[in-house]
């Protein structure tokens, strides 16, 4: 007798074969049979007029933190998402001593928009090494499968200090900290991450630690891949959004050089003003990609909520730095500041991540009541009424509202007819969720959801077989995650079903207030997911959690493990 049998399901295996209509069977965790079975199972679900696929892969997810209160990593499993990997941009938790834990706590706040109240609150702190990390994730308990990147920023503090912040590493040093990754790596890691952009700033706003990493220590990092033959890399990149620089290119090429192992960069996007720039971006990668490179792109308009406390979008430009991990009242003198206003106002004529489009910026919610009638207009439109430019209007609300205004804006892929070509591309993988960070900022955690019914169903830009490929056997392969990702015999049981006619997710996410400590995050509802399996274990019957908490740490070089 099976554990578990899905009947009568039209199974979409991953590989990117055509659809049938067959019965999976489960048992000990894993696929036991796939077409007519006839033997009796424990539970039996009725998959009829369903779609039966692998369990979805996310491959950039920041749940570092968030996987010591939620084990669940909502609200990425809610959206059929079974292995998740986080650890990504050089940010993260661990290794870390404990005298230097609101270091790390710092970076996160920074980096990925998490408050430190949360973070005070949330984070268990049972680890100091990296290997003790991952092993605490998987005594706490899982929802979903877990797989970690060793980001380089904690690394550099735990041998460094403070002065990670401020210099390269010596050669001691650096011998030190690629002992550490080799060390995680071998331990399981699928290895390591970095950034290369200048808005990633770290404890009371100086450098995020990995920035500081001279080539001589990436040289070093990178061989230590190459002398265990596995793992991958990941960074953070592109100074100018969506545009690809010769040194960045540069950077690239040296890391696929000295690692011999995959590189995944951030990553290709569409721009309306410069149509051309995701095409451009994978014109000139092509001889990277072809050596093992590949950026990742995003399915969806990339929408975020701004508030002037937590003002992460200007964090590359210097003006902005007095600002951050500062009182309210602190930041609001700085606003009134004429000459703050002059120089960001001069930095805007090189636009960064914000282009200074303030057609764009739109108020969403205002807590002075004398200001409800601003809502919905944009700043521009604000501008215009009032007699002044973009940037003081801009200024100037936040401050009438005390900085609890919210605005929203599309920062990227606004046009939605330039992203086809980017998520059809076969040299991208599709990503970029960020599950776990800037949670009250955006949140694309249904990525998969909606490239399922926006993209497949809606506007049939690729075929669902090809789709449910690029969320599963694609990124399970980059990886190197050998038993996931496609619907096979003997493979672990992760599987999403899902009703094809109403699966996907809003373009706008809902706030809730239930983080440690009652802070505030934006999530994604799932709609059309019926059933979450992992590892042969129901996690989720019509989005109500089963109980269960069958998720494992993955491991790099071997399959999931168990403690």
């Amino acid at each position: 007798m099976y554990d578990l049998l899905i009947k009568n399901g039209t199974v979409v295996d991953g590989t990117g074969a055509a659809r049938v209509r067959a019965d999976v069977a489960i048992a000990n965790g894993r696929i036991a049979a796939i077409g007519k079975v006839s033997e009796g199972a424990k539970r039996v679900i009725d998959a009829s007029d369903l779609i039966v696929t692998p369990g979805f892969i996310d491959p950039h997810t920041h749940y570092d933190a968030q996987i010591c209160w939620d084990p669940l990593l909502s609200p990425s499993s809610w959206h059929g998402v079974t292995s998740i990997v986080m650890g990504n941009c050089g940010v993260g938790l661990a290794p870390c001593r404990p005298e230097v834990r609101e270091i790390a706590a710092w970076d996160l706040v920074n980096v990925e928009a998490i408050p430190i109240d949360v973070l005070s609150k949330g984070i268990s702190w049972d680890w100091v090494t990296f290997p003790e990390y991952m092993n605490a994730a998987q005594k706490r308990g899982l929802g979903v499968n877990v797989g970690f990147l060793a980001p380089l920023t904690p690394f550099r503090h735990y041998v460094m200090g403070e002065e990670s912040m401020e210099r390269a590493a010596t050669p001691e040093e650096t011998a030190r900290i690629k002992a550490l990754l080799s060390e995680a790596v071998t331990a399981g890691a699928f290895g390591f991450t970095t950034t290369a952009i200048p808005q990633h700033i770290g404890y009371k706003a100086r450098p995020l630690a990995c920035r500081l990493a001279s080539r001589d220590e990436l040289k070093a990092y990178a061989n230590a891949l190459k002398e265990l033959g596995r793992g991958t890399i990941e960074l953070a990149l592109t100074a100018s959004a969506g545009e690809l620089s010769d040194e960045e290119y540069d950077l690239l090429d040296f890391l696929l050089t000295e690692s011999a192992r995959p590189v995944t960069w951030l990553g290709v996007i569409s721009r309306d003003d410069k149509p051309e720039a995701g095409p451009d971006v994978l014109r000139k990668a092509e001889p990277l990609i072809k050596r093992g490179g590949i950026p990742q792109v995003t399915c969806r308009p990339f929408v975020i909520q701004i508030d002037l406390r937590n003002p992460f979008i200007f964090a590359n430009h210097p003006s902005w730095n007095p600002v951050f991990n500062r009182t309210p009242e602190e930041q609001m003198r700085v606003y009134r500041d004429l000459e703050f206003r002059r120089t960001f106002r001069k930095e805007l004529e090189k636009p960064r991540i914000f282009s200074g489009r303030w057609e764009r910026l739109e108020v969403k919610e205002v807590s002075n009541p004398a200001m409800k009638p601003l809502e919905g207009k944009t700043v521009a439109e604000i501008a215009q009424q009032r007699g002044k430019d973009g940037l003081d209007t801009f200024l100037d609300l936040a401050l009438e509202d005390e900085l609890k205004i919210q605005y929203t804006i599309v920062l990227f892929n606004a046009n939605e007819d330039l992203i086809p070509e980017l998520i059809t591309d076969s040299r991208t993988l599709i990503g970029l969720s960020d599950g776990g960070a800037h949670v009250d900022m955006l949140c694309d955690a249904g990525y998969c959801t909606y490239l399922l019914g926006t993209w497949v169903r809606d506007k049939q830009v690729m075929t669902l077989e090809r789709a449910i490929q690029r969320l599963t056997a694609e990124p399970a392969a980059f990886f190197g995650m050998r038993d996931r990702g496609q619907l096979k015999v003997g493979m672990a049981a992760d599987i999403a079903i899902f009703d094809y006619h109403t699966v996907g997710s809003g373009k706008r996410p809902q706030m809730r207030y239930d983080l440690p400590g009652g802070g505030r995050r934006l999530v994604m509802p799932a709609h059309g997911v019926q059933y979450t399996i992992v590892n042969g274990q129901v996690l989720y019957a019509e989005q109500q959690h089963s109980g269960a908490f069958p998720g494992q740490v993955l491991r790099s070089g071997g399959n999931a493990t168990s403690l």
